[in-house]
């Protein structure tokens, strides 16, 4: 989710017009297996800063949802991938005290295959770790990316 002119690193700061949207973000996330293990990053930036994830991110004017994965991919954690099945599309709303929506994503996460390169944190991303899927519990994910990665592990294995 690289944007120009946004907070510096490890600030937290959410990118430019991402808070308080008039109108819901396309995201896309990818789900990538390597062995038994199961790629997740630590987000850098609002929404989620500091917590575990999957690699993705926000759409640009003009991509396609698999142009857009490749990528943020590619930015977040240095891999080339093939854009696989769609795994699952949900909303992620955040709201402040008030109710209001303060941040709006819609979201689209992919099964991903890795062409090439070796993970690492770049771009927004502040970690990265290949975790064992019995060890995601320590990684306090939320309840959907756990969903997310069960249902893109029986579609890896289908």
């Amino acid at each position: 989710m690289t944007a120009p002119g946004r907070g510096g690193p490890g600030d937290g700061a959410a990118p430019p017009g991402r808070e308080y949207p008039a109108r819901p973000i396309v995201g896309v996330g990818g789900v990538v297996f390597v062995g038994s293990r199961v790629l997740l990053i630590k987000r850098r930036f609002e929404p989620l800063a500091g917590r575990w994830s999957l690699p993705g991110g926000a759409l640009e004017l003009g991509e396609t949802l698999a142009e857009g994965l490749a990528r943020e991919m590619k930015e977040e954690t240095g891999l080339d991938i093939v854009v696989g099945p769609v795994v699952d599309v949900f909303d992620r709303i955040t709201r402040d005290a008030e109710g209001r929506a303060r941040f709006h994503y819609v979201l689209v996460d992919f099964l991903c295959t890795v062409l090439e390169g070796t993970p690492t944190a770049a771009s927004d991303v502040a970690e990265v770790a290949l975790v064992e899927i019995g060890d995601l519990a320590r990684y306090d994910l939320t309840p959907k990316t756990i969903e997310v990665i069960a249902r893109a592990k029986v579609l890896s294995a289908a």
